[in-house]
């Protein structure tokens, strides 16, 4: 028999959230090996040159050197497209995985000692993720990365003080220079190598403290990891093969002087994009410099607010928390054989319902999220339902500070209805649709024993 320690160490997949760690873990695998195959043929310089491929449409055109490598790899290469589309997707999939692990480690409370480390490099992967995906937007120089660098003028020119020397650092002197390729494709590097070192120190933080569980859970299932390479590789090779992505050939070569209509960021970026359209267009004038809020507020304020608050989380519920968390719920001390008890049970993760505090803000924070990725596509929306863009975003504008209180309220209020049944069925028992008639005529359903499962499920206002 394998030892306690043995088993701590293992994969474990007793859950099928769980697995939301892995499909990050391969799609992370996948992007590394693509991304190797992409660099032996792409050339990040921006030096001009007379595109001269196979696609009839822009030959003839001065484009890039980054542009005319991307376009050679992408039809001319055998397999190229492919091995640019799976790693396309993969980076899509990647910060999916990431924001559902995420969510939920905050909803089970698996973000608390021992495993906030884990929690902090989860946070660190979200931003790292998405700081790669728009640095490997930017790289093949095509029409739509060209609109990415505008938007990047722009977030460094709200920038107060430094703002004005950050941009002649990556730009030059003129914009679009040819130094911002070459140097988005150092970052972008620099960034995989940070999160694969990320990535290891996770799965050694897993061997350490072992895995978290629920108190119902399966049994555990050591074979799930070759299972969820398998599942995760195999839905990225399709979705490479069968849904084309990025098609710059249909985009052109990027002109400063030029941006694509309709373009979109690619998902996880869109909460940005919706902020930035729905933004009243404040200005502050401090001294000698008038700060653009309507630019610094949606691309810098609200994300570091986000991700500070991610990361303090754990700690602020912690601080929260310890002051009572030393006496029981008639305010005695607890002795200290029943904290180590308690300690003991660290593996424990919480049902959402039994915090309905912490659920709550939970789904506040993602209908805070939704709609701004929503307001992203105002103008379609006020194209498809015959509105006008301003109604539409004076809409998302009250939308986005009353929906997550609401949300809050609601997600608060069904946790505890859900609280209290549990305690009623714990209490009388599980239905079980078996009718039985009383020796004085009446008829009963009977009731089956609620089935314990370490502890009774208790009313609280959660945390």
């Amino acid at each position: 028999m394998r030892s306690l320690s043995a088993k701590r160490r293992s994969f474990q997949f007793s859950h099928w959230s769980f697995m939301f760690a892995e499909i990050a873990i391969w799609s992370f695998v996948v992007l590394a090996v693509t991304g190797a195959a992409l660099m032996v043929f792409y050339d990040p310089s921006m030096a001009q040159v007379t595109y001269d491929g196979s696609y009839g449409p822009l030959r003839g055109l001065f484009v890039s050197k980054a542009f005319d490598s991307t376009m050679h790899l992408s039809l001319e290469v055998r397999g190229g497209l492919f091995i640019r589309q799976v790693h396309h997707w993969a980076a899509l999939v990647f910060v999916a995985a990431v924001v559902l692990q995420l969510l939920r480690m905050f909803l089970t409370g698996a973000f608390r000692r021992p495993r906030t480390g884990q929690w902090l490099i989860w946070v660190t992967l979200l931003a790292l993720g998405m700081a790669a995906g728009e640095t490997g937007n930017v790289l093949p120089d095509d029409m739509l990365s060209g609109g990415s660098l505008w938007l990047i003028t722009s977030v460094l020119q709200s920038i107060p003080v430094v703002g004005t020397w950050a941009m002649s650092l990556l730009f030059g002197p003129d914009f679009p220079g040819d130094r911002v390729i070459p140097a988005m494709y150092g970052v972008h590097l620099l960034t995989a190598v940070v999160m694969a070192a990320l990535l290891i120190a996770r799965e050694l933080l897993v061997r350490r403290h072992g895995h978290s569980r629920f108190i119902a859970s399966l049994s555990a299932r050591r074979s799930a990891r070759p299972m969820m390479a398998l599942a995760t590789i195999g839905m990225l090779i399709i979705l490479g093969f069968g849904f084309q992505i990025a098609p710059i050939w249909l985009y052109g070569p990027a002109k400063p002087t030029q941006i694509s209509a309709g373009s979109v960021p690619d998902w996880y970026m869109g909460f940005l994009d919706g902020a930035l359209r729905i933004m009243p267009g404040w200005e502050l004038t401090i001294g000698d410099y008038t700060l653009s809020l309507a630019v610094l507020v949606p691309t810098l304020v609200i994300p570091g607010v986000f991700f500070t608050a991610l990361a303090a989380y754990p700690m602020a519920e912690r601080f929260l928390v310890s002051r009572r968390g030393r006496r029981d719920a008639l305010g005695r001390p607890k002795t200290t054989s029943r904290m180590a008890r308690e300690t003991l049970a660290q593996d424990l993760l919480d049902r959402p319902r039994e915090t309905p505090v912490k659920t709550a803000i939970a789904v506040a924070g993602v209908t805070f999220y939704g709609l701004l990725w929503a307001a992203a596509a105002n103008d379609q929306i006020a194209h498809q339902f015959h509105l006008t863009v301003e109604a539409v975003t004076i809409f998302f504008r009250f939308a986005v500070v009353i929906g997550p209180v609401i949300a809050f309220l609601s997600t608060r209020r069904i946790c505890l209805a859900l609280q209290q049944t549990d305690h009623h069925v714990a209490e009388h028992g599980v239905e079980t649709g078996i009718i039985t008639r009383s020796p004085d005529g009446g008829f009963h359903e009977r009731l089956a024993p609620a089935q314990q499962e370490g502890r009774e499920p208790a009313i609280t206002s959660g945390r």
